[in-house]
């Protein structure tokens, strides 16, 4: 067990396996887990596809950043992070005063696999194929790689591989 120092802060775009491998790095270092998705969720009684809905995504994006400010008092844990946190330059200074920050990657293919019969991913709703994904990760990717400190390969991987991959890179 590594006692941590700081957050570890996993990003990464939606289905890549940011939940699971969080909470298998939970485990295997015997720290506490947290998803910023499932804290707005419980902070503000209602699913995230009702928030983008009834208040919108920029809405939604305000209440991420707030998060992150509650993750200032919390002693230094395994943070899966909303896919889209890392879109505010805001956000992405504050995982930096906090911890490190490690991108999962996968290729469209797989991440559809992951994601195509979730029906709360506001993002995809109505778009749920390989190109608008491929699309969207393109357009997300310099923000995704700007912010991170390691850059992880997810494909043809457990999610156990993965939190071993990650475990590498800890001081």
């Amino acid at each position: 067990m590594k006692n941590l120092k700081e957050h570890i802060f996993l990003i990464g775009f939606m289905g890549v396996g940011k939940t699971t491998t969080s909470r298998v790095l939970s485990r295997m270092l015997s720290v506490e887990e947290v998803d910023t998705d499932a804290m707005i969720v419980k902070q503000e009684g209602k699913a995230i596809a009702d928030i983008f809905a009834q208040e919108g995504e920029e809405y939604f994006r305000q209440t991420e950043t707030g998060i992150l400010d509650k993750l200032k008092s919390m002693s230094p844990c395994i943070v899966s992070c909303g896919g889209g946190m890392v879109m505010r330059e805001e956000n992405v200074r504050k995982m930096k005063e906090q911890g490190k920050i490690y991108l999962l990657t996968a290729k469209p293919e797989t991440i559809y696999e992951h994601v195509k019969d979730s029906t709360n991913r506001p993002l995809l709703n109505g778009n749920m194929n390989i190109p608008y994904i491929t699309e969207l990760i393109e357009a997300r990717n310099p923000k995704y790689h700007a912010a991170a400190d390691v850059v992880i390969e997810t494909d043809g991987c457990s999610p156990k591989q993965v939190a071993d991959k990650l475990v590498k890179y800890l001081a």
